[in-house]
């Protein structure tokens, strides 16, 4: 076989990543845009080897849970953003769950629920679509935003994407912005769009073309334009403020943060409530207690912990971000009991002479991995809440921190990203007495 070439293939389960599996002659295929149960016919795009890529061209006997797509750019010639949007929402959770079902037991050796009766959760009340509040574009060498079509440098320049809220790129299209850069657009708790434009090739961008701005405003011409305001971003490159703020209001709970534009924030508008709430919950916190909150970007759970542990307890949080950081020690400026630490969570954790009675760990979609839990294991940290937004990362330090004595008590996973693959699981772990 070769790329471009077409097979007939029925698919049988789904797999981690958005694809589901099928078999050629013996040999696994992962066919992207496909949904259990179904006959394909896919095109090869890719050969591993031991396993083969490929993508629907046409659906020949079709699953009950597909729909006509809710984004009008994604699919095999559109953009990545929706991978999972020609399925109806509720095959959409059930698919998540058994993706991580079956990561739990391949790869952590645990058994979370049968595969045909896991699901993932909703999250919220806004159904799949308009839920996304922050949003990174590229620009094309001739300055026009884009999404990227799937594991692709190549950009599709419709950006009518299901994700996002009506109106929150007005604009956008029309507008000239530097080549090759990242435009991040956030549409905040108080309902105003803020937009910033990093890692510009050239300090203007500007091509000569006709397309207004994106703020609007009769004098500019190009979003590049002069008189925006800039900023430091990470690395040494220049953030350029076009619309807005560089730093957007963020609320949860009665609690404000200033988060930069460019920042994490969690994408799902009600994401970081329900889980600063579960986290609140899970961790069973008493007055004078010890907690950590590992990863903790703006300190989020950081907040809830501090209302746990009480003035004479003590809350630590910790993240590489310097922009996190600041953030967390503004909106945490009145908790006398939270103490904000830039560093690697390694380096931190190495550190540390106090045993927290909680951790809480968000890391990025890579885990925590072996050495993090090993510190977690060594400090006896004896209730760990973890939350991963990668299944089989997830999965790996779930196994890991099962290999140390820990027992699962609890598994969750939500539907956080509405439309696509992606999904956030979280597991509480229970160090019991006298483990080693």
């Amino acid at each position: 076989m070769s790329p471009a070439d077409e097979l007939t293939l029925t698919t049988v389960a789904p797999a981690n990543g958005g694809s589901c599996i099928a078999r050629h002659e013996g040999r696994v295929v992962f066919v992207r845009y496909a949904l259990p149960g179904e006959t394909v016919r896919a095109r090869l795009v890719g050969d591993r080897g031991s396993y083969w890529n490929a993508e629907v061209v046409e659906v020949l006997d079709a699953a009950d849970g597909r729909i006509d797509p809710l984004c009008p750019i994604a699919g095999p010639d559109g953009a990545g953003c929706c991978d999972l949007a020609f399925a109806e929402p509720s095959a959409v959770r059930r698919i998540k769950g058994a993706v991580v079902a079956n990561q739990l037991a391949r790869v952590g050796n645990y058994h979370w629920r049968d595969e045909s009766e896991a699901t993932a959760e909703p999250v919220g009340d806004q159904g799949a679509t308009g839920w996304r509040t922050r949003v990174r574009l590229a620009a094309s060498a001739d300055g026009r935003a884009g999404f990227h079509r799937y594991h692709s440098a190549e950009l599709v320049h419709r950006l009518d994407c299901a994700q996002l809220p009506a109106g929150m790129l007005d604009g956008v299209a029309e507008a000239e912005w530097p080549a090759e850069s990242e435009i991040h657009v956030v549409l905040d708790d108080d309902g105003r769009r803020h937009i910033a434009v990093a890692g510009a090739k050239g300090e203007k961008g500007e091509k000569g073309g006709n397309r207004t701005s994106a703020a609007g405003g009769g004098n500019r011409t190009s979003a590049a334009g002069g008189g925006n305001r800039t900023s430091a971003a990470g690395g040494g490159n220049r953030t350029r403020v076009v619309e807005g703020d560089y730093e957007t209001t963020q609320r949860v709970g009665a609690r404000s943060w200033r988060v930069p534009a460019t920042a994490f924030w969690q994408a799902h508008r009600d994401a970081p409530a329900l889980y600063s709430a579960l986290v609140a919950e899970w961790a069973r916190l008493e007055p004078g207690m010890s907690a950590w909150d590992l990863y903790g970007g703006a300190g989020v759970f950081a907040a809830a912990l501090a209302e746990g542990v009480g003035e004479h307890g003590s809350v630590l949080t910790v993240d590489t971000s310097r922009g996190a950081s600041r953030a967390a020690r503004a909106a945490l400026a009145d908790l006398g009991n939270v103490s904000v630490v830039t560093d690697s969570v390694r380096r931190a954790l190495a550190g540390q002479r106090r045993r927290a009675d909680v951790a809480v760990l968000d890391p990025p979609r890579a885990g925590a991995g072996r050495e993090v839990i090993d510190l977690l294991a060594a400090a006896e940290v004896p209730r760990i809440i973890h939350i991963g937004c990668e299944a089989a990362s997830f999965a790996r330090d779930v196994g890991l921190y099962r290999d140390r004595g820990y027992q699962v008590e609890h598994v969750a996973v939500y539907d956080s990203f509405p439309l696509t693959h992606h999904v956030e699981c979280l597991a509480v772990l229970q160090r019991p007495p006298g483990s080693t």
